[in-house]
C-alpha cells in the first residue's frame, strides 16, 4: 500500500456524490418502454443555487428512517459517480440513498475500510453495542460493517481529523450498486 508522509493510505475518491435541496415535484415514473407501475417515482429536487437535478427513486432506494418523501422537503440524495447516466439536462440518477434534513442528525454515505474510515478519511466510526447495524430491509447485518458502503446516521463528531463518532445507526447496503 502506497503510504504518504503522515503514514495515512492515500485519499480515496467517494464512490458517491450527493445533491442537497427541495424536492419540487415527485411523479410516477416507468422502466423502459414500460408505463408507469408506481414502483419507481423521478424526485425533482432544486438545490440552493436554483439548478434542478432529477433524481429516480427505485425499491432498492434507502431511505433513512423509512420515512416518506414528499414535496417541499429538504433532503440529500447519495448517487454512485461510477454508475452510466444518461446526457440529459437536468441531469438524473439513481438514487442509491435519501434523507430529510434535520437539524440533529447527519448522515454519511461511503464505503468504509478495516478500520471503520470512510473513503475520504473525513469521518471514523466507534462502535459499541448500542449500535444498531441494519441492512436496507431492516433485517440485522450478522457480520461487521468494515469493508463495506454504508449509511451510517449519527448526531455528533469529535473535531479530529478523521472526526469520530458512535452512530445512532448503520445501514449497510449489501450488494445495492
Amino acid at each position: 500500500m502506497d503510504f504518504l508522509r503522515n503514514g495515512r493510505p492515500p485519499v480515496r475518491r467517494s464512490r458517491y456524490g450527493s445533491v442537497t435541496g427541495t424536492i419540487v415535484d415527485m411523479t410516477p415514473a416507468g422502466a423502459g418502454n414500460r408505463r408507469s407501475d408506481a414502483c419507481l417515482i423521478f424526485a425533482a429536487v432544486e438545490d440552493g443555487s436554483g439548478n434542478t437535478v432529477n433524481f429516480l427513486i427505485s425499491p432498492v432506494t434507502y431511505v433513512v428512517d423509512f420515512e416518506t418523501l414528499s414535496t417541499g422537503m429538504t433532503c440529500t440524495f447519495w448517487y454512485d459517480l461510477e454508475a452510466p447516466v444518461p446526457l440529459i439536462y437536468p441531469p438524473q440518477y439513481n438514487a442509491v440513498a435519501a434523507a430529510r434534513e434535520k437539524n440533529s442528525r447527519m448522515v454519511n454515505v461511503s464505503h468504509f475500510d478495516t478500520r471503520l474510515i470512510n473513503d475520504d478519511q473525513t469521518l471514523q466510526l466507534n462502535l459499541d453495542r448500542s449500535v444498531k447495524v441494519r441492512t436496507t430491509n431492516n433485517q440485522y447485518f450478522q457480520g461487521s460493517p468494515a469493508n463495506h458502503d454504508l449509511v451510517v446516521v449519527y448526531e455528533s463528531s469529535t473535531r479530529s481529523i478523521p472526526a469520530q463518532t458512535t452512530p445512532k445507526s448503520i445501514v449497510v447496503l449489501c450488494g445495492q450498486v
